[in-house]
């Protein structure tokens, strides 16, 4: 049975189309990865799905009484309440039931004995939907997902004003789940999350038996939790059976097949138009002229999509720093209260150090201790000498009214426009992507012009805040690579081993440092 079918959608943003066409169907239990480069349009697609976005053309049917899910990164907490209580905001049906049923047997002692018996049925119902629910044992729920995706560690009674950014998403995250909806809806559910706990979201919806559609350029998390892969690619959405490797195999061998077949065709229409000129003046072979081009002009042309530009990243380098990157003498991070026992850590020239741990203890905090962007509680930091660092912030909250182009521009102002537009399509954005407002973009078209103000800035360290966040497949390896040819030294964070573990001289794990409990 469909849950929900998709017919005709077109959409697009100005001149710039996003679908044309397309049709989707989701049917009960399916387990979806939805694919695709950075800006194809995945995030768009959820919003107009669940009605956030009006599509241009194009019909979107839920089945009735079908409840949806959405992480919806971008949804207000208010101030005042506890992470508890937003996590209780899940049952928030039930506890209407709850009252519903309250006010039925508050009723009972005025009315008439039929009327009784119709009340009593009634409270029956919804005495079985609270049970059937799980509503007596709500606390017992909401402890479990909290403890599974960390939220214990930070406490339950904190107020959700006070979390940082993968805190918020945690909340996010774990409320949907407690809603257990038909459909689940995840925009990127990776990102922000450590790697216990994306461990236990895989574990959770490896056992899901709801249908869910996912977004991730997280291949290892994707492959164990999808069983159906739906393409995102030059305004289609076409649908493989299988996990990313699968879809990878079938994709690989259909675009083959197209460019040997294109390449055929081309050899014909070729030799058509060749004796179509040769022969078409001459009396005698007129006809068969003629013949040829009829043929040319019924033949169904195969056209291959432009080449998406696959981004290029080469740091450029300065003078080559001191011995000593930077050294702590007893230093504790933190904002009101300490977050890490007193440290003295050594960073040496040529090292390249992952920070890895659990969200919430501080490794954002040690980075901008380190680089005087906050005072420590306590202790000192000692930068080397001759540091040209390059900071890749982990989110960026100001609004930004520039074009891509201006944002460069604003950095570099030596450029030509023509060195400006050269740098951006480096890191793989469109034309129409490089005349946009950084504003609009996608979240890793927004992180692809950062990155290409960092490597266009001459550094010997790089210090990076989960900078894979947002970047699709191919600007993710392209930065693994760059990463792993940079001279300089690098310090950052990352949760994913993939990425890491290949780039990494050392690996400090901050929960040994850190003064919370684990």
């Amino acid at each position: 049975m469909s849950i929900l079918t998709v017919k005709n959608l077109s959409h697009g943003f100005g001149d710039r189309a996003i679908f044309n066409d397309v049709s989707f169907r989701l049917l009960k239990g399916e387990h979806i990865g939805l694919i695709g480069a950075n800006g194809e349009g995945k995030s768009t697609f959820m919003n107009i799905i669940t009605g956030k976005l009006q599509p241009d053309e194009g019909k979107v049917d839920w089945s009735k009484k079908v409840r949806v899910g959405y992480l919806d990164q971008h949804a207000v907490l208010k101030k005042g309440a506890s992470i508890r209580d937003i996590l209780k905001t899940a049952f928030q049906y039930l506890f209407d039931i709850e009252a519903e049923m309250n006010a039925l047997f508050a009723k009972m002692g005025e009315v008439a004995p039929e009327e009784l018996e119709v009340l009593l049925e009634e409270t029956g119902t919804l005495q079985d939907m609270l049970t059937n629910n799980d509503f007596y044992v709500i606390d017992a729920k909401v402890d479990e997902v909290a403890r599974g995706l960390g939220l214990t560690d930070i406490g339950l009674d904190r107020d959700v004003h006070d979390l940082s950014g993968g805190q918020r998403t945690k909340v996010l995250l774990a409320k949907l789940l407690l809603e257990k909806p038909e459909i689940l809806l995840l925009d990127e559910p990776t990102n922000y999350l450590d790697e216990q706990h994306i461990e236990w979201l895989k574990r959770y919806l490896l056992d899901y038996e709801n249908a869910f559609i996912l977004i991730s350029h997280d291949i290892p998390f994707l492959n164990n939790v999808v069983n159906l892969i739906y393409h995102m690619e030059n305004q289609e959405l076409n649908r493989y059976v299988g996990d990313y490797n699968d879809f990878l195999k079938v994709y690989e061998m259909k675009k083959q097949q197209l460019e040997s077949a294109y390449k055929r065709q081309q050899q014909e229409i070729s030799e058509l138009k060749d004796f179509v000129a040769r022969n078409k003046a001459r009396v005698s072979t007129r006809n068969m002229a003629m013949s040829r081009q009829k043929k040319l002009d019924k033949m169904d042309v195969i056209e291959l999509a432009s080449e998406k530009p696959k981004p290029e990243f080469h740091f450029k380098e300065a003078r080559t720093a001191g011995k000593v990157i930077f050294a702590t003498n007893d230093l504790v991070i933190g904002y009101d209260q300490p977050l890490s026992k007193p440290l003295s850590l050594r960073m040496e020239r040529g090292q390249k150090i992952a920070l890895v741990g659990a969200n919430g203890i501080g490794k954002t905090t040690l980075l901008r201790s380190i680089l005087g962007e906050i005072s420590p509680v306590s202790g000192k930091v000692e930068l080397g000498d001759y540091l040209h660092i390059g900071y890749f912030e982990q989110e960026i909250k100001t609004k930004n009214n520039y074009t891509c182009i201006e944002e460069i521009w604003s950095e570099f102002p030596s450029f030509t426009q023509y060195e400006v537009r050269a740098a951006l399509a480096k890191c793989g954005l469109t034309t129409k992507h490089i005349e946009s407002k950084v504003e609009v973009l996608s979240g890793g078209e927004k992180a692809k012009v950062r990155l290409c103000k960092l490597i266009n800035s001459e550094t010997n360290l790089l210090v990076l805040d989960e900078p894979t966040n947002h970047l699709d497949v191919d600007a993710k390896d392209e930065l693994k690579r760059a990463l792993k040819a940079y001279k300089g030294s690098i310090l950052f964070i990352s949760h994913e081993p993939d990425f890491y573990h290949d780039i990494a001289t050392d690996v400090w794990n901050c929960e040994d440092w850190t003064t919370k409990v684990f």
